[in-house]
């Protein structure tokens, strides 16, 4: 993992823990973050110079969350996620049946403000990746979720690809070392 994807995952994961003492699951909290995350997507992609609008309807974008605080912060993120939804396309069918799970309004605003602070879109998908997984395994490593289901860990998944050897396969991977 990159020093720019572990910092992530770890102010990601910090933040989590927050979250989870206010009872937030780590289901809900991943949720939660991919409804901001995919606000904050939309909106640094309607300021490329090759993309004129974004296809998030005004007042309920990105924008519309961070001139908000306190109550009237988790009022407007929770009518995003409600107008969202009755959206038609693809729009609609990414927001249905989502809910704000996070109750506090200041945790909200500061979640908000972290993703902010990042220009996702200037990632590479590998980093934004390596992101989710981080997030993964650092919730595997947690014993109290028993949530390893979700991860296979990345040395088990190149000694499994080193022995099938796959055919046609541009990966390379370093079979001497033991496994």
């Amino acid at each position: 993992m990159s020093n720019e994807s572990a910092t992530i995952v770890q102010k990601l994961w910090n933040f989590c823990n927050v979250l989870r003492d206010d009872g937030v699951s780590y289901g809900d909290y991943v949720e939660q973050l991919t409804y901001l995350l995919f606000l904050k997507l939309a909106d640094e992609q309607s300021k490329l110079p090759t993309n004129s609008s974004s296809k998030i309807p005004y007042g309920l974008d990105w924008k519309s969350l961070l001139k908000e605080s306190g109550t009237a912060l988790e009022e407007q993120y929770v009518k995003i996620l409600q107008e969202l939804s009755n959206e038609k396309g693809l729009l609609g069918v990414i927001f249905r049946k989502s809910q704000n799970r996070i109750q506090t309004p200041a945790h909200l605003q500061r979640l908000i403000k972290l993703i902010d602070a990042e220009n996702w879109s200037g990632m590479a998908a590998d980093v934004k990746g390596t992101i989710y997984e981080g997030l993964l395994q650092k919730n595997a490593e947690d014993t109290k979720s028993g949530a390893g289901q979700y991860l296979t860990p990345r040395p088990l998944i190149k000694a499994i690809v080193a022995v099938m050897q796959p055919i046609n396969s541009s990966i390379s991977y370093n079979t001497s070392k033991q496994f």
